[in-house]
C-alpha cells in the first residue's frame, strides 16, 4: 500500500473549559465564608462591580439619556419559583476545578500603596489610632514561658539553655526535644541541660516541660504536696487505671478501696495538657446556608439564608461614563473584559444559589420522615439518588453539599449528613440507614443496666429482632466510631461507680 499525504475531515465533540466556566464550578463548592472572600477579591479587581446596598437595589439607574435600567443583582433569581430548568444547568458537569485566580493589590478608590505603607499597614485618621491598635492581645504560651525565663533565670548561660529547651515544647506543654542534641549544639554538658530542665519544670502552669504523662502528673502532684509512695505506685501503673483494674491497683498501691477512689479523683482533677489553658482558637459558629421550617399547610418551606449570599451588581452607569472616554484599543478591550467578567460573576452567583436551593429542596423531600419523627427514620440516601431526582450529575450534587449547612427543626446539619449507606432489612423490607442504626446502638447501650451490660452479640440479636440485618463486626465498628468502650470495660466502669 502506497503511503501518501492526504486531507481528512473529522467531526468530534469536546468540552472546552473556559476560565469563566471554571470560575462557576469553583463558586459552587465554596462555603459561605470562602465565597465572601472570593467576591471581596473580585470587587477589588473589577471597577465595574459594586457591592449591592438596599438603596442601590431600589434605585433605577439612568445614564447618558439611556432608558431606565435596574442594576443587575446577584441575588435576583434566588427564589423557589425561579429554579433552573432541567436543560439549564451550566454548572452541572463532571470535570475538575483547576481555576485559581491570583488577586492582590489595594482596592479601588482607597489609599495608594505608598500611603498604606506609610501608615504601617493600617487606616488611621487624625482622631487617633485605629480600633485594631486599641484591642488587647492575648499572651501566647511561648511568650508566657519566656517571660518567666527572663525573670527567674539570671545567668546568661542558663538562659541560653532554657531558650533551647523552650523551642522543644509542643502545643500541649510537653518537652519533645533531644537533651543530648541540645547539649551538643550549645557545647555544654548533658547534666547542665538536665538541671535546667528540672528548673523549668517548676514554671507555671504546673506540668510543663514534662517528657511524658507520668512525669506531667507527678510535677502537678508535687506542686500540691500530694506525691507520696502510694501515688507514685499509681502513676507507675497508669495502664491498670485505664483498664479499670481496680483490685490490681489496690494491691500495687497498698491502699483500700476508699483511699484508691480518692487518689483516682485527684488524678482526674489534674491537667494532662497544661498548655491547653493558653489555647486561643475561637470556635467558629456554623452559619446555615438553607433554612427549613414547617409550613402552615403541613408541608415544608425551604429558603436560602440571604445573609450568607454576597449581593453584587454591575455598575452600568460607571461603564457608560468611562466607555465614552476610552480611546485606545487596549482601554476598550479592558472594559469589555471587565464587563464580561462582572456579568459572568453575577450569573454564576445566581446559579449557585438556585442550585443549592434545588438540591436542598430534594433533600427535604427525601428525608421528610427524619424531619417529622427523628433520627431513627433517617433513610438511606446516595448522591446518585438526588442527582437522578433533579436531573443533574453526581459531581454537581457533591459540590453543592460540600461545606454547606442546613438548619432544620432537628438541628443544624451539614448537607452530607443526610447521605448514609443502607443496611438491609432482615425480612426483605425497607433498608435502614447506617446513621439510624448507630443511633439505635447508642440508645441501647445508654439504657443498659449495670448488672446486665450488653455484649456486641446481644446487640446483634436485639437489632435482628427489630428487622435490622447486621453483623457483629459492624456493631463493633459502629460502637468504636461512637467512642463507646467494650462490654468488659463498661462493666468495670459501672462497678467502679456503683
Amino acid at each position: 500500500m502506497a503511503v501518501s499525504p492526504r486531507l481528512e475531515l473529522r467531526q468530534t465533540q469536546s468540552l472546552v473549559m473556559t476560565p469563566q466556566l471554571q470560575q462557576a464550578i469553583k463558586l459552587l463548592q465554596l462555603s459561605n465564608l470562602e465565597l465572601h472572600d472570593y467576591v471581596d477579591r473580585e470587587l477589588e479587581q473589577n471597577p465595574l462591580l459594586e457591592r449591592a446596598s438596599p438603596e442601590s437595589l431600589r434605585e433605577t439607574e439612568r445614564y447618558d439619556g439611556a432608558a431606565a435600567t435596574k442594576p443587575r443583582d446577584s441575588a435576583d433569581g434566588v427564589r423557589a419559583e425561579s429554579m433552573p430548568s432541567e436543560d439549564s444547568a451550566p454548572l452541572d458537569a463532571d470535570y475538575g476545578n483547576v481555576y485559581d485566580p491570583d488577586s492582590s493589590g489595594v482596592g479601588p478608590g482607597g489609599p495608594s500603596l505608598a500611603e498604606w505603607n506609610g501608615r504601617g499597614g493600617s487606616f488611621e485618621d487624625e482622631d487617633g489610632p485605629s480600633v485594631e491598635r486599641t484591642l488587647s492581645t492575648e499572651v501566647s504560651f511561648r511568650e508566657h514561658v519566656l517571660e518567666q525565663l527572663a525573670e527567674e533565670i539570671v545567668d546568661p548561660r542558663e538562659r541560653l539553655i532554657g531558650q533551647a529547651l523552650v523551642d522543644g515544647l509542643d502545643e500541649s506543654g510537653y518537652f519533645t526535644g533531644d537533651i543530648e542534641a541540645i547539649a551538643e549544639l550549645l557545647a555544654c554538658d548533658v547534666s547542665a541541660v538536665e538541671t535546667m530542665l528540672e528548673k523549668l519544670q517548676k514554671f507555671d502552669p504546673p506540668g510543663i516541660f514534662a517528657r511524658n504523662l507520668k512525669e506531667c502528673l507527678a510535677i502537678q502532684l508535687r506542686e500540691l504536696d500530694r506525691y507520696d509512695p502510694a501515688m507514685a505506685a499509681l502513676l507507675d501503673n497508669l495502664e491498670l487505671l485505664a483498664a479499670r483494674e481496680l483490685p490490681a491497683l489496690r494491691r500495687v498501691c497498698g491502699v483500700d478501696a476508699e483511699d484508691l477512689a480518692d487518689m483516682i479523683a485527684e488524678i482526674k482533677a489534674l491537667n494532662p495538657k497544661p498548655a491547653s489553658i493558653f489555647d486561643s482558637h475561637v470556635a467558629q459558629t456554623v452559619i446555615p446556608d438553607v433554612f427549613v421550617r414547617r409550613a402552615t399547610d403541613g408541608g415544608w418551606i425551604v429558603e436560602l439564608n440571604n445573609d450568607t449570599l454576597p449581593r453584587v451588581l454591575v455598575d452600568m452607569r460607571y461603564h457608560s461614563r468611562v466607555s465614552h472616554t476610552a480611546k485606545s484599543k487596549e482601554e476598550k478591550v479592558y472594559l469589555a473584559e471587565r464587563l464580561q467578567s462582572a456579568n459572568w460573576l453575577v450569573k454564576s452567583l445566581d446559579q449557585r444559589a438556585t442550585t443549592i436551593l434545588k438540591v436542598a429542596t430534594e433533600l427535604v423531600q427525601q428525608q421528610e420522615a427524619f424531619l417529622e419523627r427523628g433520627i431513627e427514620y433517617l433513610r438511606p440516601l446516595t448522591l446518585r439518588d438526588i442527582a437522578e431526582a433533579i436531573g443533574m450529575h453526581e459531581s454537581t450534587v457533591s459540590r453543592v453539599t460540600n461545606n454547606k449547612y442546613i438548619a432544620t427543626p432537628r438541628g443544624v446539619h451539614e448537607m452530607k449528613y443526610f447521605f448514609t449507606s443502607a443496611i438491609a432489612h432482615a425480612s426483605g423490607g425497607a433498608a435502614h440507614s447506617a446513621e439510624s442504626v448507630r443511633y439505635r446502638i447508642k440508645a441501647l447501650i445508654d439504657q443498659e443496666p449495670a448488672d446486665a451490660v450488653l455484649s456486641d452479640d446481644r446487640i446483634v440479636e436485639i437489632l435482628n429482632g427489630s428487622g435490622i440485618d447486621i453483623a457483629r463486626r459492624t456493631v463493633a465498628k459502629y460502637r468504636e466510631a461512637l467512642r463507646i468502650p467494650s462490654s468488659v470495660q463498661r462493666r468495670r466502669l459501672k462497678m467502679a461507680h456503683a
